[in-house]
């Protein structure tokens, strides 16, 4: 989920829980299979991490360490086939999670000071892929039952991942900083 909307200005997000300000950093996996599928306004991507360290924070011994942690981990495949709603949120279940919450794991080992989305929702949510996040609770199941019905026939859509993205918070919108990649696959 990462962004809850990431051409959103800083004023709105801070209003509605996201309080990102200029130099925040998040670790993504670009989805841009999925991009023709998402509704919400920024790149189709499954968080591994948000936020990470701040910009002023990030030196050449945290790039090498990350190139590092990432490249312990194999390169794999996603498979989009299920939809899911949080309040609000429709998205797309990432199957399996257990690669995505392994990236996320060893970099809260590592950086443990971390909590994922700022402990808005308590120890985390589970790998997703955010398709549309604009609807309120007395819209969103007439809206989001129409938008699910569309796309269901572009499922499964199956994704190959072998980079995580640093990406940067500039004060209207998040750029790749840097990408890392990871392992050759199992």
């Amino acid at each position: 989920m990462l962004i809850a909307d990431e051409g959103r200005a800083d004023s709105e997000q801070e209003s509605d829980g996201w309080p990102d300000t200029a130099g925040d950093t998040a670790l993504t996996i670009k989805i841009r299979e999925a991009d023709p599928l998402v509704r919400a306004g920024f790149p189709a991507h499954v968080t591994v991490l948000y936020p990470f360290l701040h910009q002023d924070r990030m030196n050449d011994l945290v790039e090498r360490e990350l190139s590092r942690l990432f490249a312990r981990h194999p390169s794999f495949a996603l498979t989009f086939a299920e939809f899911g709603r949080y309040p609000g949120v429709l998205y797309l279940d990432p199957q399996p999670h257990g690669p995505v919450k392994a990236l996320t794991a060893d970099l809260t080992r590592r950086w443990p000071q971390l909590v994922p989305y700022r402990g808005i929702f308590g120890a985390g949510l589970d790998p997703h892929l955010t398709l549309a996040n604009h609807e309120g609770p007395t819209t969103q199941d007439v809206a989001y039952d129409a938008l699910q019905a569309e796309l269901a026939p572009l499922l499964p859509l199956r994704c190959h991942v072998d980079t995580v993205e640093l990406i940067v918070w500039d004060g209207e919108r998040w750029q790749t900083r840097a990408e890392y990649p990871l392992g050759p696959s199992d």
